[in-house]
């Protein structure tokens, strides 16, 4: 099988595929207030550009796909997409994020088509506070999870960006919510990206400190997760719950990023946190040949920058986090 490398010695075997920039939430660390330049569907990769990228990619050594947003679930092919995906031999791994609002009613589509695991966001188990942070209703929210955990789909991560002042008051609460439907829980550090966006250091709390107030009141040990991200993970001793910590910010954790990750326009960024891409849309519009577009895509690997810049940008990357992906 063939192996992708990048200059650092890093094996990129993850593609996070951005499926529309589009989203039916207004998270505001997300897409800035207002915001309404979305990619018009006339740009978008169609489902045969992202189905043949996708396919190259896994010729070359990418073994796992995570579908992406915005929202991926309002994309209105997407069940066709992900049967095709899971007809491709060498991805190994396809899983989604998603906020969940939709979800009640395509977990059992999900499932069918090959998608075992999934990550759901979700700031707030308070009605109020998540309408704050989200423009949306909780309560869909719940209705996805519940249903998701019905059908088996698993495991089932909860993703919550610990914003100070906001929901940091919330940890206990989300560590019993997860206990008692056992999902996995992972805690975010908010991140400097979005042009006009969230100010990540008016919110910024350190992973360090959320993982001290959690030693004060569990039991914890190390664990071990399967997953292709970044997440460190340690267990509640005695229960099977999982949490991880995802810490751009305080521990980045560039020298092992395994990812690229491509937007629904067919830019393909090598890092989150730099601005390095290659625009694969006009070549796929050409009629790129399969050897041609391997070729573009192993000198592409080779941009991959050595880590981001966040600390150093200042005022962050400016670009809306719906249309990187995440």
């Amino acid at each position: 099988m063939t192996i992708l490398c990048d200059n650092f010695g890093r094996k990129i075997e993850y593609l996070r595929l951005s499926v529309t920039d589009r989203c039916d939430f207004r998270c505001f660390y997300c897409i800035p207030k207002g915001y309404n330049d979305f990619v018009q569907p006339e740009s978008w990769l169609t489902l045969d550009q992202i189905v043949c990228v996708v396919r190259i990619f896994s010729e070359l050594g990418i073994s796992k796909v995570r579908l992406t947003g915005g929202e991926p679930l309002v994309r209105k092919d997407l069940p066709e997409m992900i049967e095709r995906f899971h007809a491709l031999p060498e991805i190994e791994d396809l899983s989604l994020s998603t906020n969940a609002s939709q979800l009640a009613k395509y977990a059992a589509v999900l499932k069918e088509n090959g998608v075992g695991r999934i990550n759901v966001s979700l700031d707030s188990l308070n009605p109020e506070t998540f309408k704050q942070i989200t423009q949306g209703d909780l309560q869909a929210v719940i209705d996805g999870l519940m249903e998701a955990k019905r059908i088996g789909l698993s495991p089932i991560k909860i993703n919550m960006v610990v914003m100070k002042g906001l929901n940091d008051h919330e940890i206990s609460d989300m560590v019993n919510f997860c206990l008692e439907h056992d999902f996995t829980l992972r805690f975010i550090e908010t991140m400097p990206i979005g042009e006009g966006g969230v100010n990540a250091t008016d919110y910024y709390v350190s992973l360090d400190d959320v993982r001290a107030e959690l030693e004060s009141k569990h039991d914890l040990e190390p664990t071990i997760m399967r997953g292709a991200g970044p997440a460190t993970y340690l267990r509640v001793k005695g229960t099977n719950l999982r949490i991880g910590f995802i810490t751009p910010m305080s521990q980045h954790f560039c020298e092992t990023c395994n990812r690229v990750r491509l937007t629904v326009e067919g830019t393909l960024f090598l890092c989150l946190g730099q601005q390095t891409n290659v625009e694969l849309r006009p070549l796929l519009q050409q009629g790129i040949s399969d050897e041609e577009l391997k070729d573009v895509l192993r000198k592409a690997i080779q941009l991959k920058p050595k880590q981001h810049d966040f600390q150093e940008e200042k005022g962050g990357i400016a670009r809306v986090m719906s249309l990187t992906g995440g």
